[in-house]
């Protein structure tokens, strides 16, 4: 029984059967009640009108024998009574018995009792009968009489007054067995059962045959399309006739045809594409060599030059920076593309990784006015990763952050648990919408087109760094509302193979329940990177090559070693 609901919801033949077999067994029920009705009514009607003429004729002539008798005394007439009874026990119509009772409330001098051709079935005849009688007329009832072996067997008693000599009135019974018809009404019905049954084995079995000719082609076309979507182009359904179904797979098979060729097709210009990249991106290393070189001796004899030339001197060489990030991240998206990329796996302690990537983003973040503070667990959170890719996913959250945050506050949370550790970025500076959040991981995408880059990015580092964590078998997400900043989580399992089920940080922040004030870059609170903030365990600072103090690391809790760390 618990297997028919999912039978119900994932087969449509089945449906089609079970409804079918149910609206017909339905209507052979309301069809079979109204014929077995109407053959019962009409049997019983039958024979009792046969039963009412011929009682009626049977008491006309048994009410000749008495007017013709010529019985005085009470022997003579209980005599009378006996073979009135006895030799109206044979009808027209079979068998019957005879009753000969008095009237009730008749008296006279002379007792004549009563007569029956069998006397153990005068209980049948019931008191209301009597006296419907006794108001004159023919009158009948149902009746049933139990047999010698326990049965009850279906009967009419027909009763009508009549005036015997001496004794006065008495009524007249006739007790007819129906037992012949209700054998001819049950063989009916079985004939009709039995013809409702093979009649809802017959439609259930077509009702299979169609459905299984129109549902078998559904099945096989979904499957077929199943193959098609997990990569096996070549499979078509057969073409067999020029029905319907047969027209179906022809539009399918052209339909299979037309993808095959578009996905061959993108197939050739993405792998035309990936190699145009490749090459181009291999092919300009010699001439940015010598470029960068020209330009590094430009750039070291800058102050010799008028203020011109030596501003010019400087753009080339910023300019060539950002051209050597763009082909250095063109070549890793090649190499992502192409599936060539791979794991360097060890097991490292993510907090090491997170305190190295804020370093090498302090003096950026003091250049934009912003104060880098980062929240670490106690206990370590070792993992296999490979150092260099998580590094540089931290480091591209980090320049966005810093970018975006306008001088507030830029929070790094570390946390881990049985079996993945996270890391989250948190910036409180213009952020993004939900649609925004979605397309941030897209190459060359931007929120603001008209923005300027002002820290060289190459429009690649968020999309790179989506596909080094799930290189990692992780996940890179990105929240964000507009003035309220933007939070960036990365979750990496501890150790490979693990499917990731959860993260230990939350990917929308606390805060951004409290609807924030929209303020603009005037009025936005900035931080002084020379003023620590509060913070309510112990502090390690992280001093830069330039001496810029604009990272905060915390602690919770204690922990003398990891401190020392560090610093």
């Amino acid at each position: 029984m618990r297997a028919w609901p999912r039978a119900w919801r994932g087969s449509l033949q089945f449906r089609v059967i079970a409804s079918t077999l149910v609206i017909g067994l339905v209507a052979l029920a309301c069809v079979g009640l109204y014929v077995g009705e109407r053959m019962r009514d009409g049997l019983f009607d039958a024979r009792r009108d046969q039963v009412l003429d011929e009682s009626a004729r049977s008491t006309q002539q048994a009410q000749d024998t008495f007017a013709s008798s010529n019985a005085t005394l009470g022997p003579d007439v209980r005599r009378l009574l006996r073979d009135v009874a006895q030799s109206q026990r044979t009808g027209t119509s079979g068998e019957r018995e005879v009753f000969l009772l008095r009237a009730p409330g008749q008296t006279s001098p002379v007792t004549g009792g009563a007569a029956a051709s069998d006397g153990s079935l005068i209980d049948v005849v019931s008191d209301d009968l009597q006296l419907a009688v006794a108001e004159g007329g023919q009158h009948w009832q149902s009746v049933g009489v139990e047999t010698d072996d326990g049965r009850v067997e279906p009967a009419i008693v027909v009763g009508q007054e009549v005036q015997v000599p001496v004794v006065g009135r008495y009524q007249l019974f006739f007790l007819y067995s129906l037992q012949a018809e209700q054998d001819r009404l049950d063989f009916l019905q079985r004939t009709l059962a039995l013809a409702g049954v093979v009649l809802v084995l017959l439609l259930g079995s077509m009702t299979w045959l169609v459905t299984r000719q129109t549902v078998h082609p559904v099945r096989r076309a979904a499957l077929v399309a199943e193959r098609l979507a997990d990569g096996h182009l070549s499979e078509r359904l057969p073409e067999r006739g020029e029905d319907e179904m047969a027209t179906l797979a022809h539009s399918f098979n052209e339909m299979a045809e037309s993808l095959q060729d578009q996905i061959h097709r993108m197939e050739e210009l993405s792998a035309v594409q990936r190699r145009f990249v490749s090459d181009v991106s291999h092919e300009l290393r010699t001439p940015l060599t010598t470029i960068r070189m020209a330009g590094e001796v430009l750039h070291a004899a800058r102050d010799d030059f008028d203020p011109a030339t030596k501003r010019s001197a400087e753009l080339l060489q910023t300019q060539l920076d950002r051209f050597e990030d763009l082909l250095a991240d063109l070549l890793e998206i090649s190499r992502f593309d192409a599936g060539a990329a791979v794991l360097d796996v060890e097991g490292r302690d993510v907090r090491d990784v997170v305190v190295r990537a804020v370093d090498l983003a302090g003096p950026l973040a003091e250049r934009r006015g912003s104060w880098l503070r980062v929240v670490v667990p106690e206990d370590r959170c070792v993992a296999d990763i490979d150092p260099r890719r998580v590094e540089r996913i931290l480091r591209n959250l980090l320049v966005n952050a810093v970018e975006h945050a306008e001088g507030t506050q830029v929070e790094v949370t570390v946390a881990g648990d049985a079996h993945a550790v996270a890391v989250t970025v948190r910036d409180h500076g213009v952020g993004m919408t939900a649609d925004e959040a979605e397309h941030v991981f897209d190459r060359f995408w931007r929120a603001d087109p008209a923005r300027a880059r002002t820290t060289g990015g190459t429009g690649l580092g968020l999309a790179i760094s989506l596909e080094d964590a799930h290189l990692h078998g992780g996940w890179l997400e990105a929240w964000g509302r507009p003035a309220r900043g933007a939070s960036f989580r990365l979750t990496l399992p501890r150790r490979a193979g693990i499917r990731l089920a959860s993260s230990p940080l939350p990917l929308v922040p606390d805060d951004s329940v409290a609807p924030d004030p929209v303020l603009d870059a005037a009025s936005r609170p900035r931080t002084d990177p020379a003023a620590l903030p509060d913070l309510d365990g112990p502090v390690g600072t992280a001093t830069s090559p330039t001496g810029i103090r604009a990272v905060s690391v915390h602690v919770a809790p204690a922990d003398p070693d990891r401190e020392g760390a560090v610093r």
